[in-house]
């Protein structure tokens, strides 16, 4: 298993250094005019003893999908710091399983972004998600 056997389009995030190299690697795809798919695939040190993805790894890939989108909204680039982040586990992600993340803005304000998704599996829901981000401009 490699982290890079991506599905096509998919390109791997340059995201700064530091926490989110250890929670990765992404990947990011175009997806028409709304925010970029925000990729992973669950490898070993995103496991727990029961061979899924532990529950801090998928709330982690929400935050960067839903900031990301928050990030990639606007030129210049917005900075958005997490105020809240809901994450709801319907399913477990498995060893070796490719996890999407759809990130929807619901409110962009002057300060203020509203965002909500979900994380997918080959077609299936396997989280949801809605974050607030304070946001500088």
């Amino acid at each position: 298993m490699n982290a890079d056997d991506v599905p096509p389009d998919f390109a791997r995030a340059e995201f700064t250094p530091g926490f989110l190299d250890h929670g990765g690697p992404y990947f990011l795809r175009a997806h028409g005019e709304g925010p970029k798919i925000v990729g992973l695939r669950i490898m070993p040190h995103h496991i727990n003893y029961k061979n899924a993805a532990h529950g801090g790894v998928i709330s982690t890939f929400a935050d960067v999908a839903l900031s990301h989108a928050v990030y990639d909204a606007e030129r210049p680039r917005l900075a958005p710091s997490t105020v809240t982040l809901n994450v709801n586990y319907l399913a477990a992600a498995m060893l070796g399983d490719w996890l999407e993340a759809h990130a929807r803005i619901d409110r962009l304000g002057g300060r203020t972004a509203y965002t909500s998704g979900e994380i997918v599996r080959g077609g299936e829901r396997i989280a949801t998600m809605s974050g607030v981000f304070a946001i500088r401009r």
